[in-house]
């Protein structure tokens, strides 16, 4: 909490509970069944990448499920009495949770003002919006003024990623209009962009090698022209070797626009490793404000 303004978010952000602690971030955690058990992200004991591959891996049911509008309620009014006069809450996509849904449910019955905003993004694309708010929060801006930098920060964020398979994000009803690839997707390695709160199809490679290369080079285009200053995150399920490459060349491709700052390197929580699967990599291309 910075001020009276308290921020939250959910666990799909893939901000540590370390970040979280020390820019005064409050997360609710999204829900995982694994099987016939319910766990939640992100908390001792609860859901984790490595099971949710392994679970996909042996063919296993998966599903995942947003927090309750109740569940959200519960963590507004716990940050109004320790003394939130208003609260900013950032979340992922509401073209592909009701995460975001259940924000603006709760917020309709909080003691405070509460300003739900759907980033549209995903993962550390979401993450760096969060950041973003609490800038401008410990800058001594209004919410106001943390919404909309969140807003816009993800707006300008470029999210590309490359999966082994369209299979989970099909099961998961996710691909939307990359549901165009799926019938080859056997002959494929596609790669898929956030676009407008969706994930669609942006373009189709033979082998996995050329994909991630060409990954790459997506990225290293994002990052606009020279002068631009840029957060970089690499993302991954299942896959550390292929994500750390990426990061390495991005690194070395990219350091006038990173300036002192290293690229972000991090495993992708449960919820979107469940329909993702093991393998994917992904890249996150945020402009600083």
């Amino acid at each position: 909490m910075s001020g009276t303004v308290a921020l939250v978010t959910d666990s799909t952000a893939t901000l540590s509970p370390d970040r979280c602690a020390e820019r005064g971030i409050t997360v609710v955690a999204l829900q995982v069944a694994i099987g016939t058990e319910l766990l939640e992200e992100g908390v001792d004991g609860g859901a984790t990448p490595e099971a949710v591959a392994e679970a996909l891996r042996q063919r296993n049911t998966v599903s995942t499920s947003r927090p309750s509008p109740a569940r959200m309620l519960e963590v507004y009014e716990k940050a109004a009495a320790d003394g939130a006069t208003e609260i900013v809450s950032v979340h992922l996509s509401g073209q592909m949770s009701g995460t975001f849904e259940s924000a603006q449910l709760a917020a309709a019955e909080a003691s405070v003002p509460v300003t739900p905003v759907d980033s549209r993004q995903l993962g550390m694309a979401t993450g760096f919006s969060v950041l973003t708010a609490a800038d401008v929060l410990d800058a001594g801006g209004s919410a106001a003024e943390a919404a909309s930098a969140a807003r816009e920060r993800a707006a300008a964020t470029t999210t590309l990623f490359y999966v082994d398979t369209l299979e989970h994000l099909r099961r998961g009803g996710r691909v939307g209009a990359a549901a165009a690839l799926v019938g080859s997707a056997l002959a494929v390695k596609p790669l898929l962009q956030v676009e407008d709160g969706r994930i669609s199809a942006l373009e189709k490679v033979r082998t996995s090698a050329k994909a991630l290369s060409r990954l790459e080079e997506l990225a290293v285009s994002a990052c606009g022209d020279a002068e631009a200053q840029v957060d970089i995150a690499v993302a991954h399920l299942a896959s550390v070797e292929r994500a750390d490459a990426l990061a390495q060349n991005l690194t070395g491709r990219l350091a006038a626009h990173l300036g002192e700052r290293e690229v972000v390197v991090c495993e992708v929580g449960a919820v979107i490793g469940a329909h993702v699967g093991p393998g994917m990599v992904a890249a996150v291309v945020a402009p600083r404000p």
